[in-house]
């Protein structure tokens, strides 16, 4: 068990004032939040446990359940003491279980089904495209590529979303709302990170950006965890201009690691009048749906 169970566990607690949770706060913390033995006190186990846990030493092997690890009922009161969110919950179960997690699916998995690229096509008014668990595009529609600009790897990072944000200088001029996409392609990458700690890949992409941007290694350290599942995110078009765009993500069932966004302007709206103009050029644009 690596130290990333106890970094978490740390900052989930730094968080929490005592009287949050009905606890006197007496004298002078070194530390914000709650103390370990306070952690202990409040999850129902003894402090030489929850010690041993968040220094990422196991539980010991006199407290190992049946199946080996920490029990779903020590991670779900520790989950509760520290106010765990759903995606908080499930992250602390893949990082308190390595033995449990399975193993990252080889590079043939990241094709995308011919069905999927069809789909693609087919949403005429919707920019749409394919991410797998690194956030790695790996299909998009020719309406994608023309808000986004998808196709070209001539940016820093190409096709892989996290190195854009964060090594592209030109993704603070495509984003207007730059510093709440990069805290957000952070929280939902250390989310994927938690559910493929074997993924050489994905553990070089988190190592590459650590020592080449401030601000991931700035935003990494926040222990933050958040699925970008919906939203919305506004994009300075160097043409047409400001596109606010919801979005929704939908997985493919078939390829659980594989997640389709979709932007679905508002029908009738400037955002969508723009990208009905686009959609005008994009279609006279050879090969709708791309491959990486």
């Amino acid at each position: 068990m690596n130290g990333e169970l106890g970094n978490f566990l740390r900052s989930r607690r730094a968080r929490i004032r005592p009287e949050e949770v009905g606890l006197p706060s007496y004298g002078r913390r070194r530390v914000p939040g709650l103390r370990r033995e306070e952690v202990a006190l409040l999850a129902g186990v003894s402090v030489d446990y929850y010690v041993r846990l968040e220094q990422g030493r196991g539980p010991g092997s006199a407290s190992r359940t049946g199946s080996g690890g920490v029990s779903d009922a020590v991670l779900d009161a520790v989950a509760r003491v520290l106010r765990l969110d759903d995606a908080e919950r499930a992250y602390l179960r893949a990082i308190a279980r390595p033995h449990r997690r399975a193993a990252s699916r080889g590079p043939a998995a990241s094709g995308v089904r011919p069905g999927v690229r069809l789909l693609l096509e087919g949403m005429d008014r919707n920019p749409a495209y394919v991410l797998d668990h690194r956030m790695d595009v790996l299909a998009w529609n020719a309406l994608a590529d023309a808000v986004v600009g998808l196709g070209g790897t001539a940016a820093p990072g190409g096709r892989s979303l996290p190195r854009r944000v964060f090594l592209d200088p030109a993704a603070r001029d495509l984003y207007a709302d730059w510093p709440a996409i990069a805290a957000q392609t952070v929280a939902h990458l250390r989310m994927n990170a938690g559910h493929h700690p074997d993924d050489p890949a994905l553990g070089a992409l988190v190592g590459e950006l650590s020592r080449r941007s401030e601000d991931f290694r700035r935003l990494w350290a926040d222990h933050l965890v958040r699925p970008c599942e919906y939203g919305v995110k506004r994009v300075r078009h160097p043409v047409a201009g400001l596109f606010t765009l919801p979005y929704e993500t939908l997985t493919v069932p078939a390829a659980p690691e594989q997640t389709i966004v979709v932007y679905t302007p508002e029908p009738g709206s400037e955002t969508a009048e723009r990208l009905a103009l686009l959609g005008s050029w994009a279609s006279a644009v050879p090969g709708a749906a791309e491959r990486a």
